[in-house]
């Protein structure tokens, strides 16, 4: 049982980590699949664009890449017929989102993660679903506060 007092929180830490990590094995598994097209940075990218349209630019910081990287990704995307590239009122002015492509992988990368989400799940009573759920949502809420600028989760790092 985790301790929830406070108290040790350093502990509760390690613990959300391991499961973050077996979490992120079940997210990767679907992504690594072998009919998915394109690599993990080419995905992250999807996953921005399935957001709404941007330009190059804010693509780029979104991932935290150089606006030229950005647009030779996009310039593989567009290749492989998952996003499509509009043209603005002047040429320097481009919007890009998915294609109809794309966001049929995407789509299809979820019902995956979602069926090996629900097969786990199954395998657990369903007081532990419940509290996970109460738990996640807690977390959830709690992370998406604003930062104080204290550095409130630096002790996680």
């Amino acid at each position: 049982m985790v301790d929830t007092s406070g108290e040790r929180t350093a502990e509760s830490a390690v613990a959300l980590d391991g499961a973050a990590s077996t979490l992120m094995d079940i997210w990767s598994r679907a992504h690594h699949a072998p009919d998915v097209p394109v690599p993990s940075t080419q995905l992250r990218a999807l996953f921005v664009l399935e957001r709404g349209p941007v330009n190059v630019s804010h693509l780029a910081g979104e991932m935290g890449a150089l606006v030229s990287s950005a647009s030779r990704l996009c310039d593989r995307l567009e290749a492989a017929g998952l996003l499509t590239r509009d043209p603005g009122r002047d040429r320097r002015e481009v919007t890009i989102r998915l294609s109809a492509d794309g966001r049929a992988l995407l789509d299809r990368l979820r019902v995956r993660r979602l069926e090996e989400l629900a097969r786990v799940l199954a395998l657990m009573p369903a007081s532990a679903r419940a509290a996970l759920l109460w738990g996640l949502m807690e977390f959830h809420e709690a992370a998406s506060k604003p930062d104080d600028g204290e550095g409130s989760f630096s002790m996680l790092v």
